[in-house]
């Protein structure tokens, strides 16, 4: 009897390894496919803002406050593709502080303005 005690022992972590083994390459496939899907969305992320640039550089000819607004929200809406883009980025980082990420936003804004 004492000597199945080893092999049962064996076999049992055997299967136990098989199991992890199972679904640690399970895991890793469901990160390798969201860290494609960052990537294609950091890529469009940047393909937006670029196209934001472009549309804040040329210069407004109405003096209209509902046309300053509107200007205002898509440099607003720059700043968050910025900030978006940053965040999903730097994962690898250590997470800042929301205070400073207010004063990056802002700083984003000051400039384009």
């Amino acid at each position: 009897m004492m000597v199945y005690i080893p092999w049962v022992i064996c076999s049992l972590l055997c299967i136990l390894f098989i199991v992890s083994l199972y679904y640690n390459i399970k895991f890793a496939k469901v990160i390798f496919q969201m860290e494609d899907d960052i990537g294609e969305c950091l890529d469009i992320l940047d393909e937006k803002y670029r196209s934001l640039s472009k549309i804040l550089e040329i210069p407004i000819f109405f003096d209209s406050p509902q046309v300053r607004q509107v200007v205002q929200d898509i440099k607003a809406a720059k700043g968050s593709l910025l900030y978006i883009a940053n965040r999903l980025s730097s994962i690898e980082q250590l997470p800042s502080t929301e205070q400073e990420q207010e004063e990056s936003i802002n700083a984003e804004s000051k400039k384009n303005s």
